[in-house]
């Protein structure tokens, strides 16, 4: 972060400066416990937790200041009607600050995938220069601020992931920091409930382009209609990536290795260079082609982007995590959040793994409206589909699966072994059943995916998985405060 005077940080939030207070502010975080000297203290008022309970803490770490909704405590407290919006404030001040001194920015939109591409494309753009890339799902009003702030003088690439609950959301993330280049990954089925419609989220999305500088570039996925559809609603230069013809960044001759990560030609302005992804899942190609684009109008060429993003590893975790345990079972946490796209993906995945067995541990999808019955019975089907073994639906939420792999052909029923030929599918009421399940009929050889939406935190099977039978001395094979919207 950029070193600040404690009235710089108030101006910027809109708060009084205490009597006689001074200082300098070199670093803001919301969690006490992460307080180092010199931070400003957030105090936000949760659901379950209030910062302000923490302000002496806080203090005895060393902060130099608080950002509060009330006065009183031991810290210098600059008070405001609402700590997050004013934290927007103070990181739009700095953003404006550095865009001044040449700062460049990124933001990924999208109904999935945002993590990912997100992780490419900080990696990819670290060949070229010093980068700002988020950990995790930063990609709301408290994970975007908290980003930008992160960024410096030195920083030439800020890349920030941007989700959203409802229209108008984007957008105000875009005043926090306007990008310079806007990323739009694809419309899905993600909060759908909430969102009401598919059409609804694409309005949500486009968001991010409108807001882009007629200086700027908008990279737009061909491959989705609605993406596509975008382009009118910028008034940037529009740059298309997919595996359609027309695309101006594309994928030729992808192929699977036998972990299942991508290789591809990278086809860009006029050029092709090999890519060999470290990530698993063929998924993996649409977001890599996203992160290209955006590279590409960041200024780097075909040949460093098709370079860098072949040597981009893994990052952010519970997301297509491949680790081999010491017994030869491979356990896949994909267990983050889905949606059903997601879903197939991850499936997809599963199936170009070299397995004896293949294992799908699946939890429910949140937030799909009126839809999400049959959005679960598909999914069974799907896995079926897929050729899926053994398909272990987990909770209350996920029995629609069950009904769906049935039909589709699957048997039902507990047991060591799996159906000749086909699908065997188990309904288990929670986690610790699933680990029961899982424990008496895993064998080497194995591959195992876990995934289902984040509230049902099937991490914990994973992670269960890898503590069992000795699988801490695993072989990872590939591999935030701020929670994550869609």
């Amino acid at each position: 972060m950029i070193a600040l005077t404690l009235a710089e940080v108030a101006e910027a939030v809109g708060a009084a400066l205490p009597h006689a207070a001074e200082g300098t502010v070199t670093g803001v975080t919301l969690d006490s416990r992460t307080v180092g000297a010199g931070d400003l203290f957030v105090a936000v008022a949760g659901e379950r937790v209030d910062g302000h309970d923490f302000l002496d803490a806080a203090a005895a770490a060393g902060a130099v200041a608080a950002l509060t909704t009330r006065p009183g405590g031991p810290l210098p407290a600059l008070v405001v009607d609402d700590a997050v919006a004013a934290l927007g404030r103070l990181a739009a001040a700095v953003h404006a600050r550095l865009a001044e001194r040449g700062l460049f920015t990124l933001g990924i939109t999208g109904s999935s995938g945002k993590t990912s591409t997100k992780d490419l494309l900080g990696q990819v753009l670290a060949a070229a220069g010093p980068t700002v890339s988020p950990p995790g799902s930063f990609n709301n009003d408290i994970g975007l601020p908290l980003t930008v702030l992160s960024a410096d003088e030195t920083t030439r690439y800020l890349v920030l992931e941007m989700g959203a609950r409802g229209v108008g959301h984007i957008a105000r993330l875009c005043a926090v920091a306007r990008p310079d280049v806007g990323v739009v990954l694809n419309v899905g089925s993600a909060h759908l409930g909430e969102f009401g419609s598919a059409d609804g989220i694409a309005l949500a999305k486009g968001e991010l382009v409108e807001a882009l500088p007629e200086s700027g570039t908008a990279v737009l996925n061909a491959d989705d209609p609605r993406v596509l559809g975008m382009a009118p609603r910028t008034r940037a230069r529009v740059v298309t990536t997919g595996r359609s013809e027309g695309a101006d960044v594309r994928a030729t001759g992808v192929t699977l290795d036998d972990a299942a990560r991508a290789r591809f030609t990278l086809a860009a302005a006029g050029e092709e260079h090999p890519v060999a992804l470290r990530v698993v899942g063929e998924h993996q190609v649409a977001n890599a082609l996203s992160a290209a684009g955006a590279a590409l109008a960041a200024g780097m060429t075909p040949a460093a982007v098709a370079a860098a993003l072949s040597a981009a590893e893994p990052r952010s975790r519970w997301r297509m995590e491949v680790t081999r345990r010491a017994d030869g079972v491979t356990v896949v946490n994909d267990a983050y959040n889905a949606n059903p796209e997601s879903m197939r993906a991850a499936l997809a995945a599963l199936a170009g793994l070299p397995a004896t067995r293949r294992v799908a541990v699946l939890g429910g999808m949140a937030e799909l409206g009126p839809d999400a019955d049959a959005e679960h019975e598909r999914l069974g089907r799907d896995a079926v589909a897929a050729g899926v073994d053994l398909l272990v639906a987990v909770g209350a939420d996920a029995v629609g699966m069950v009904a769906g792999a049935t039909a589709a052909g699957a048997h039902q029923g507990e047991g060591h072994g799996t159906s000749v030929g086909g699908t065997r599918v188990v309904s288990v009421p929670d986690r610790a059943a699933a680990l029961d399940q899982l424990s008496e009929v895993l064998v080497p050889g194995d591959v195992v995916l876990v995934k289902a939406s984040r509230s049902h935190g099937l991490e914990v099977v994973a992670d269960g998985l890898l503590a069992d039978a000795g699988a801490a001395a695993g072989l990872a094979a590939d591999g935030g405060p701020a929670g994550a919207g869609a």
